[in-house]
This record gives structure tokens, C-alpha cells and sequence, in this order.
């Protein structure tokens, strides 16, 4: 009981609950609480301390950046989920952060769009400087799932991995956000010859796909641009089949923030923990990462499979009536 009280104190106060539905939006810094809800540093610091004091948020270093989300673990996180979804979401306060964030997030966005076009012809060098690609590519290549006919790229950018990884199913899809991109991703595929390749415009927030459409889905180098990776990483798991699997490529945690300023990233690295979370979060079982050091920067490879659907009834009867035939 005196833990639920402390709880209930936490929470129990106006702009705290605001936090708190912020919190469930994205991790955020103390600037950007701040910003959103038009507070002094000093007042928006006591009410994240006294939500991390009470078992409501949890922070967490990203370089030389401290970021607030709601606790993930432990019938905590339902409780404060609840709290959350108990807020009217029309309230003036709460429709005002909320309409704050989103024009933040939407500056942020649009930084990475302008990068992403300005850089459209120079992407994969550009790339090649963080990490060894053909590494990256020959695991991913044997870590496609035994029999996989449909795959998903999102965030295709150039195009490039779905040159390596299209001749190794029936169907292959890429989707991105930036015209310059998919531009440039259709005449590099055309060159390469492949014809069971799709290119489309889509948001990683909302895919243009039924749901289990797909028996792969990779994302590769894309996360690290999301305001919401956990967000990405549920839609994709939506649209992968029983029996498929999410594979996803970034960096781990770095301290080089020269790539926030310079190359509009938002994370700065992802640790083995939280992917996993993530992907645990989403239904997915996470599998053991696997990590390829480069020049500056650890690259990792997380991968997160569907359970498959189990058979039942007369087939699976028929089975074990079969089996149990044998065994006599």
C-alpha cells in the first residue's frame, strides 16, 4: 500500500501529469520539456526528479544528454499507463503540449528531410564512413528466415539493400518518406536489373500494408532519425507474419554528437537493452544481437521474430494419432 501511495503522490499534480503525457508521446529531454510546457529549467527538473523519485520515469544517458521516458518494467508501467490513458487528451493544457511537441518534433523532422535530399547523391558514401556495408549485408543476408518470400525495407534511402537482399525472395519492397530518395532508389534498382522490386512513399509511423503482409522487414540505418524508434518498431512488427522477422541495423550508443548537429540525428545510438524492449514490446522474441565495430562507430544488428501460429485441430490430431501409431 505505501508503495501505491507514493505513486498516487507522484503523479498527483498538475503539471506532472502533463509530463507524464508527454512522456508517453517520446523521451525527452529537460529542454524539451521546458520548451513544450513554457516552465523554467529549474521547476521542470524538481517535477521530473519527484517522477523519478516516485517510480514514474525512468532517465537514461544518451551522450551528454539525459532523457526522461515512462518505466518500462513491473506492474509500475501498467499503472502508469493507466494514468496516462485516464487523461482527456481534449483538455486545453494537454491538446497545447501535445500541439507544442508535434511543431517540435515536426522542426526536427524536416532538419533530417532537408539533409536526406541535400545529401541524396552522396547517401551511401556518406554512410560508408560509419560502417563496413558488405559486412552488414552478408549477415543480413544469412539471417533472412528459412523461406521468407516477402520483404520490406523501410526506409530504403538508396535503394541498396534492396539490391542485395532482392534476389533472395519472390517480392521485395522499399518504402521512404524523401521523393529525392525513392528517385534515386528506382534508378539504381532499374540499373541493377531487378524486376521484383516496389518502391513506394510511405511514413514508418503508418505503412501503406495490411497487416502480416511480410515475412521480413529490415530497417536499416533509419532509427536513429525516428522521434519514436519504439513507435517504428511496433508498425513494423504489424505488418510481419507468424513465423517472420524484423531485423534492424544502427549504431550502439556513441558520443559523437557532431552527428546530431551535422547529420540531423536525433539518438545517438541504441543499447542491446532497449532495442530488445522494444521489439519485446511489439511481440516480437528478441533474438542475440550481434555487433560489427567500425572505424568510429559499433554497429549492431537486433532481430525480433514472430511466433509462429501453432496448428491445432483435426490436422494436428491426425499428427499425433500418426506419431503415436510409430511409436507402437
Amino acid at each position: 500500500m505505501d508503495h501505491l501511495l507514493t505513486l498516487l503522490r507522484a503523479a498527483a499534480e498538475d503539471t506532472r501529469l502533463r509530463i507524464l503525457a508527454l512522456a508517453a508521446r517520446d523521451d525527452l529531454t529537460v529542454s524539451d520539456y521546458v520548451h513544450v510546457l513554457g516552465q523554467s529549467q529549474p521547476r521542470v527538473s524538481r517535477h521530473l526528479k519527484l517522477l523519478v523519485e516516485g517510480g514514474l520515469l525512468e532517465r537514461f544517458r544518451e551522450a551528454q544528454f539525459t532523457r526522461f521516458r515512462l518505466v518500462t518494467d513491473g506492474d509500475d508501467a501498467a499503472l502508469v499507463r493507466e494514468f496516462v490513458r485516464r487523461l482527456d487528451p481534449r483538455h486545453p493544457r494537454l491538446a497545447t503540449d501535445r500541439a507544442r511537441l508535434d511543431a517540435l518534433q515536426q522542426r526536427r523532422q524536416t532538419a533530417a528531410v532537408r539533409f536526406f535530399r541535400d545529401n541524396a547523391q552522396r547517401w551511401d558514401e556518406l554512410r560508408a564512413l560509419h560502417v563496413a556495408d558488405r559486412e552488414i549485408e552478408r549477415a543480413l543476408v544469412h539471417h533472412l528466415p528459412i523461406g521468407a518470400r516477402r520483404l520490406l525495407d523501410i526506409g530504403t534511402g538508396t535503394g541498396r539493400l534492396l539490391e542485395v537482399l532482392a534476389p533472395r525472395v519472390e517480392q521485395a519492397v522499399g518504402v521512404d518518406q524523401s521523393r529525392e530518395m525513392l528517385a534515386l532508389a528506382r534508378a539504381n534498382l532499374a540499373r541493377a536489373g531487378l524486376d521484383n522490386v516496389e518502391i513506394r512513399q510511405g511514413d514508418m509511423y503508418a505503412l501503406p500494408f495490411e497487416a502480416d503482409s511480410f515475412d521480413v522487414v529490415t530497417i536499416h540505418h533509419v532509427l536513429h532519425y525516428a522521434d519514436d524508434p519504439a513507435a517504428a518498431l511496433s508498425e513494423a512488427a504489424r505488418v510481419v507474419r507468424p513465423g517472420g522477422a524484423v531485423l534492424v541495423v544502427d549504431f550502439s550508443p556513441h558520443d559523437l554528437v557532431e552527428l546530431k548537429r551535422e547529420h540531423a540525428h536525433v539518438h545517438l545510438g541504441f543499447a542491446d537493452n532497449q532495442v530488445q524492449g522494444w521489439l519485446r514490446s511489439a511481440g516480437l522474441a528478441p533474438l542475440e544481437p550481434i555487433h560489427f565495430p567500425g572505424r568510429r562507430l559499433m554497429t549492431g544488428i537486433w532481430r525480433g521474430e514472430r511466433e509462429p501460429v501453432q496448428r491445432t485441430g483435426p490436422a494436428t490430431t491426425t499428427a499425433t494419432t500418426l506419431a503415436q501409431g510409430a511409436a507402437r
